[in-house]
C-alpha cells in the first residue's frame, strides 16, 4: 500500500501543487491508516471495506484521538480513494461511509492589549537577533497573517511605502496593511540587521536565521515562546495567539467583519464570526459588573 500512498503524494505535489506542510500532513494521516489496515491483514487497497473503514474509526475513537485529528484523517482518506477510483485503482469509494465528528468551536485564546504590548517590547536590544525579532513579531500583530505566511514572505512582497503585505496561496493573493510601529521595525531591519545576517545576495526571503535561510516554523514557534516567557506571560501562547489577538483586537475597537474577514483570508464569514461573538460576551460582562441592575 506504500507505493499507493507514495503515488498519490506524486499526484498532490506535482497535479495539485501542495506544499510540502500539506504533503506531510497527508503521509502522516495515511501511513497511520496503513499501519491498521496492515494489523487486520490487509495489505491491498482493492481488499478494503466499508467495515475496515468504520473499525478505523473506532480504532482512532478509542485511543482518544481529537475530533479535529480524526476528521483530518477522514478528508485525507476521502481524497485519497477520490483519486483511486479517477485513476481506476478501486471501484468502490469505501471512504463515503465515513462521518466526521462534530467539532466545537472554541473560543481562541487571545493576548489583552497590555500583553500584547509587553510582549512586543521584549526584543529591545541592538543586536541582529533581537532587530529582526522585533520586526517579526511587529508584522505578525501588525497584520494577523499565519506564521507560514510570514516565514515565506518575500523582500517583493513587502511595500515599505505604501504599508502593506502581499501574501499568496495556491489560488489567490492578498493585500494586508501595517502601521506605523511595524514599519518603523522593518525599516530597522532592513537597514541594520539583514544585510549582516545573509551571505547569498540571491537570498529573497525577506526573515532568514542567523545562517542566513530562511526562518524555520520551529525556530520561530522557539522564539515567540521564548519572549512570552521573558514577559511574563503566563498563557501558554503560539504563533496564532498573535493572529487571533489581531483580529480580537480589531473587532473590539470597531472593524467591521468583512474587513477583517479579508485580512485574514478567511473564505467563510462564519471562521470570522467568532470573534464577534467574543466581543459581544465581553460587552455583556462589562454591562453586568457596570450596570446597578445588571
Amino acid at each position: 500500500m506504500e507505493h499507493v500512498l507514495d503515488a498519490f503524494i506524486a499526484y498532490l505535489h506535482t497535479v495539485k501543487k501542495t506544499s510540502d506542510n500539506t504533503e506531510m500532513s497527508y503521509r502522516r494521516d495515511l501511513r497511520k491508516w496503513i499501519t491498521f489496515m496492515q494489523s487486520r491483514g490487509i495489505s491491498d487497497v482493492s481488499r478494503v471495506r466499508e467495515e475496515d473503514m468504520q473499525a478505523y474509526l473506532v480504532y482512532l475513537s478509542e485511543n482518544h484521538f481529537a475530533a479535529a485529528t480524526i476528521s483530518r484523517n477522514i478528508a485525507s482518506l476521502k481524497a485519497l480513494y477520490q483519486y483511486l477510483i479517477d485513476e481506476g485503482i478501486v471501484s468502490q469509494n469505501v471512504a463515503s461511509c465515513m462521518k466526521a465528528p462534530k467539532i466545537e468551536k472554541r473560543v481562541p485564546g487571545i493576548l489583552s492589549m497590555k500583553e500584547v504590548v509587553t510582549l512586543l517590547d521584549q526584543p529591545s536590544g541592538d543586536s541582529t537577533k533581537e532587530v529582526r525579532d522585533k520586526a517579526m513579531l511587529e508584522l505578525l500583530y501588525a497584520t494577523g497573517i499565519r506564521v507560514t505566511e510570514l516565514i515565506s514572505l518575500t523582500m517583493t512582497d513587502v511595500n515599505l511605502q505604501m504599508g502593506f503585505i502581499i501574501c499568496k496561496d495556491l489560488h489567490k493573493e492578498r493585500f494586508v496593511p501595517f502601521g506605523d510601529a511595524a514599519k518603523a521595525a522593518l525599516m530597522r531591519y532592513l537597514e541594520k540587521a539583514r544585510g549582516e545576517m545573509v551571505d547569498n545576495e540571491s537570498e529573497n526571503t525577506l526573515f532568514v536565521n542567523c545562517s542566513g535561510v530562511p526562518m524555520s516554523r520551529q525556530g520561530f514557534w522557539k522564539l515567540i515562546k521564548y519572549y512570552a516567557k521573558k514577559a511574563g506571560i503566563q498563557t501558554d501562547i503560539t504563533p496564532h495567539t498573535l493572529r487571533h489577538s489581531f483580529a480580537a483586537h480589531l473587532v473590539e475597537n470597531g472593524a467591521d467583519l468583512r474587513s477583517v474577514q479579508e485580512m485574514l483570508g478567511h473564505s467563510d464569514i462564519s471562521t470570522t464570526q467568532i470573534y464577534a461573538n467574543m466581543n459581544h460576551n465581553r460587552i455583556r460582562e462589562v454591562y453586568a459588573k457596570a450596570h446597578p441592575r445588571g
